[in-house]
């Protein structure tokens, strides 16, 4: 598949806009999706946006399903905004339809594209700057939970298979180990005896999914800051973006995969680890947020497993970029030689934090519970 700009003419025909297009340009810092933002100009009006996307063929397999997943989310979404008295437009995705009427195009190449209207007089953050932004943002990924509480998850479509299955991501990352096609094993001790001892710790979840102690939930599965809308005046969570990882989950790891990227204050790469630390701080404020974005829809079980839910989706992020370094740097971008081991580092490091901190994490949400 050749380069998006190839393309775009084609998939911008695709659309009616209502105006002429006069511009499009490369927009945002996402890597895995090609974004671009679309401005037309209405002859008797003021210029209007639209975010148009060619979705990732290597990330996303099957576009039909991941947009059936998206399309069925938003139409929810916007029935019930709307029965609340919200903005529809404003505070969830519009998926627009093309000339044919349908949810995406597909171009002579086989690239699918979606087109959304831009949400005007919002930023995308790439870091909690305040505490009140990354609680904010704890608000939005709540209500986002509250929204689709009774939306059948079931329903849904595995966009990625296995993408929070601790014990899948385990399991490779022994085959990696037995393996270690690279030799790199020998150097790597320390860090395999930390995932060994902690094997357990990877079923902890899944069993009580099993055991039908936490329900299957509609999950956003990426629940960085990035991925939410902020209003540009009131620094408030107005709309959650970026919805192709939209499947069946638990509550507790899209809790958690926000805690691993939020709660501290090192880059994801840092090889001095005296700087990667929990700040225990702003887990208690998205803690917080979170909960009070949910509006009381947690069951008892999925409060006590929130802890759980920010050291498993740490620990199983640390455990991929381990895999990745071991089988030779495949899967995540690096820029220089072991990066993915130090990435690996960092998580680990948080992990250590969090299990000195588990029973003030445990009170912290007996707070807000």
């Amino acid at each position: 598949m050749g380069k998006a700009e190839d393309y775009i003419e084609e998939a911008l025909a695709a659309y009616e806009l209502g105006a002429p297009v006069v511009g499009s340009v490369r927009f945002g810092e996402g890597h895995i999706n090609d974004t671009f933002c679309v401005h037309t100009q209405p002859p008797d009006g003021a210029c209007r946006r639209f975010i148009l996307q060619r979705i990732s063929a290597a990330a996303f397999g099957n576009p039909e399903q991941l947009m059936r997943n998206v399309v069925g989310v938003t139409d929810y979404l916007k029935k019930v905004i709307a029965r609340e008295g919200g903005n529809p437009d404003r505070e969830t995705l519009t998926i627009l339809r093309t000339r044919t009427g349908t949810c995406y195009f597909t171009d002579r190449a086989g690239g699918a594209w979606r087109c959304t209207p831009f949400i005007e007089h919002t930023v995308c953050l790439q870091a909690a700057e305040t505490p009140e932004l990354f609680y904010a943002s704890a608000k939005a990924f709540g209500r986002f939970q509250r929204l689709l509480k009774d939306y059948p998850a079931d329903t849904l479509f595995e966009t990625i298979e296995k993408f929070h299955d601790t014990e899948n991501r385990l399991r490779n990352f022994r085959k990696a180990l037995e393996a270690d096609k690279l030799g790199r094993a020998a150097g790597v001790r320390d860090e395999v005896e930390f995932v060994l001892r902690r094997s357990a710790d990877c079923s902890v979840a899944l069993e009580a999914q099993r055991a039908g102690k936490l329900p299957l939930r509609v999950t956003h599965n990426d629940t960085k800051l990035n991925n939410v809308l902020m209003d540009e005046k009131t620094g408030e969570g107005i709309c959650v973006i970026d919805l192709d990882t939209v499947m069946p989950g638990l509550a507790i790891n899209d809790f958690g995969d926000s805690i691993r990227f939020g709660a501290n204050h090192s880059a994801e790469d840092e090889r001095d680890l005296s700087k990667v630390n929990f700040d225990l701080g702003l887990f208690e404020v998205y803690t917080k947020g979170f909960l009070e974005g949910c509006g009381g829809i947690l069951t008892p079980a999925e409060l006590e497993y929130l802890p759980w839910g920010a050291k498993l989706m740490t620990l199983e992020c640390g455990i991929r970029f381990l895999t990745d370094y071991l089988e030779g740097d495949h899967y995540f971008a690096v820029h220089r030689a072991g990066q993915n081991l130090d990435r690996c580092r960092t998580q680990f490091k948080l992990v250590s934090d969090m299990e000195r901190c588990w029973d003030d994490m445990a009170a912290a949400v007996r707070k807000y519970a």
